[in-house]
């Protein structure tokens, strides 16, 4: 019993600790979409999913600012089930672009890798809701 006790009171504080990394930063490094899509953090970017059957988005924010996207592109893995495809972005204006037919669905999971001229490539992973 006393093992259980502290295995929940482990979990409990491990839950605890990822809700406090992962709070509020502040207004000017919100993880909020703004464009409709699914948001998440890499390497202190923020990258917006956006995610239709005929077309895929991506944006990349630091600290809510867009960042340049000349030469950029990205490989995104997509995976249903056991369903898996992917698609190569380029860059386009402000947002790296796919368009084609793409199987997206809510739970669709999306491994991306964005390459940044200069930079060290960017991975980040999105769960479609």
């Amino acid at each position: 019993m006393k093992k259980m006790q502290t295995l929940l009171a482990a979990a409990a504080l491990t839950i605890t600790g990822a809700a406090w990394a992962a709070g509020d930063h502040g207004a000017e490094h919100a993880h909020k979409p703004m464009h409709g899509g699914v948001v998440a953090e890499a390497k202190g970017m923020d990258v917006e999913l956006v995610a239709k059957s005929n077309q895929i988005d991506l944006y990349v924010r630091d600290h809510g600012k867009p960042v340049r996207l000349e030469g950029a592109s990205a490989r995104l893995t997509l995976v249903n089930g056991s369903e898996k495809s992917e698609a190569q972005l380029k860059a386009v204006d402000d947002k790296l672009v796919a368009q084609g037919t793409f199987s997206v669905v809510s739970g669709t999971k999306v491994s991306a890798v964005i390459t940044m001229v200069g930079k060290k490539p960017i991975n980040v992973n999105f769960i479609v809701r």
